[in-house]
């Protein structure tokens, strides 16, 4: 599927909904394949790191082209978004889901990446976020699922490559209360993704809270008359 959305995302035009979301899970997809057998592959290297150094080294060197085969998917996309689907985005929610692409697929290349190559990912990766947060505020609802998932992501960014704990949980919470008030307002039932995407960061505040402090953050996932923690127990 991957080299067919390819294939269409160069003929230089503004992709549908439905083309846009096929990207992304197919990209999704294959990025999260390759994460979770180096994830595997990392926890066996390190198990037989006082094994038998001829087992190591083949886990290692198998270790290491996954690695590899994951920064050239994180670089195809940043190629795509920065090539075709950017200049050709002609509405502010397709802008923010791009620019959000581009932090995640950044975010991604920090995680595998060193020296020389990991500062020049997180900086794109920041920018790119920044963006898609100032366009997501501006042309979508507090409740809307993109505009929660750039909150997400971007609150995770701070947090886990950033280091920037404050402000990561600022950024979350704030996301949260404004979709919070929103929904307290809303007569129809929101979307589930939004709801998903409010627990997200309900349970993110929570563990930060708690590893950073012993304390729980002053939220509460429940009050709200759309009720949040009813439908979504865990993801």
């Amino acid at each position: 599927m991957v080299p067919l959305l390819k294939q269409v995302v160069k003929k230089g035009v503004e992709l549908s909904v439905d083309e846009r979301n096929l990207l992304t899970t197919a990209f999704n997809n294959v990025f999260n394949t390759r994460r979770a057998s180096w994830r595997i592959i990392f926890s066996i290297e390190k198990n037989e790191y006082k094994g038998s150094e001829k087992h190591f080294a083949t886990i290692r060197g198998y270790r290491i082209k996954i690695e590899n085969e994951i920064e050239e998917i994180c670089r195809d996309v940043l190629d795509l978004l920065d090539q075709s689907l950017i200049p050709n985005a002609s509405t502010g929610e397709s802008m923010a889901l791009y620019y959000k692409m581009k932090g995640d697929y950044s975010r991604y290349l920090t995680e595998f990446v060193s020296g020389k190559k990991h500062n020049p990912a997180v900086i794109s990766g920041y920018n790119a976020y920044k963006i898609a947060a100032y366009v997501a505020q501006a042309e979508l609802t507090a409740a809307h699922p993109l505009r929660l998932s750039v909150a997400v992501n971007f609150s995770v960014f701070y947090y886990r490559i950033l280091n920037s704990r404050d402000r990561a949980r600022y950024l979350a919470k704030h996301a949260f209360d404004d979709a919070k008030a929103e929904l307290d307002v809303l007569i129809k039932e929101p979307e589930d993704d939004s709801i998903l995407l409010m627990q997200l960061l309900c349970i993110n505040l929570t563990l930060w809270a708690s590893s950073d402090s012993g304390k729980r953050e002053g939220i509460s996932c429940r009050k709200t008359r759309h009720t949040i923690g009813a439908r979504i127990q865990s993801t």
